[in-house]
């Protein structure tokens, strides 16, 4: 698996479902056995706000462009923590890279 980078493009996978629920973010495996419960994800703020732009059609800059908008982070700070948590969705089976962003 390659380490995201900026012109990366990245869709939710359809077996993955995101809901909130009151002041609660979670994203639920639906194909995976209800009793593995440690595969249910609670998301922070941040995290819901990425989710829902992993389109397959905004590149992760953009991507990055909006938490660093939309959170009081510093845009490098924010870079880390992004491809970061891409990794880990992607290592989870959550997220697929459907563009990337070349050599």
């Amino acid at each position: 698996m390659e380490h995201p980078r900026g012109g990366d493009i990245y869709c939710r996978h359809a077996d993955f479902v995101f809901r909130r629920i009151v002041d609660e973010c979670i994203l639920v495996p639906v194909r995976q056995s209800v009793a593995r419960l440690e595969t249910i994800y609670t998301l922070n703020e941040v995290g819901a706000h990425v989710w829902e732009r992993l389109d397959g059609q905004t590149t992760v800059d953009h991507v990055l462009a909006g938490v660093v908008a939309a959170f009081e982070v510093q845009p490098a700070q924010a870079r880390k923590d992004l491809l970061r948590f891409l990794r880990a969705l992607e290592h989870a089976g959550a997220v697929e890279r459907v563009a990337d962003a070349g050599p």
